[in-house]
């Protein structure tokens, strides 16, 4: 029989976090109304997509190259977050770490110059 007396610091945590985000988010809608702040207009509803106006239609083609950046962002974001923690225990794994770091960053550039060669960099 487990003792499931250990979890209740969790579900406080989750129920304490559900509580204040809720909060967060539904306290000023309804203080706005409250105090006469909420006047939408039609500018205010507009929807906001990237810059540019939204679509009229559903199924129009979107540009690839956002995706490209984002893909592009994350993989870079990614080497970054790996870096942190390979400095830190880079005493534990030494000279293995170390190499097998240095062949990450090495494939990382060459991914870094096709993309640039290729032209997923420029943005017209």
């Amino acid at each position: 029989m487990t003792d499931l007396s250990q979890y209740l610091p969790i579900l406080l945590f989750l129920v304490i976090a559900l509580g204040l985000s809720s909060l967060f988010v539904f306290l000023p809608m309804v203080v706005s109304r409250l105090t006469g702040a909420h006047q939408p207009t039609e500018a205010k509803l507009a929807e906001y997509e990237c810059g540019f106006p939204a679509f009229e239609d559903s199924r129009s083609q979107f540009d690839v190259r956002f995706y490209l950046v984002a893909i592009l962002f994350i993989i870079f974001d990614l080497e970054a977050a790996f870096l942190f923690p390979w400095a830190v225990s880079l005493g534990d794994t030494g000279w293995v770490g170390w190499g097998t770091m240095m062949l990450f960053l090495f494939e990382l550039v060459i991914g870094f110059i096709y993309a640039w060669k290729v032209g997923a960099l420029e943005w017209e």
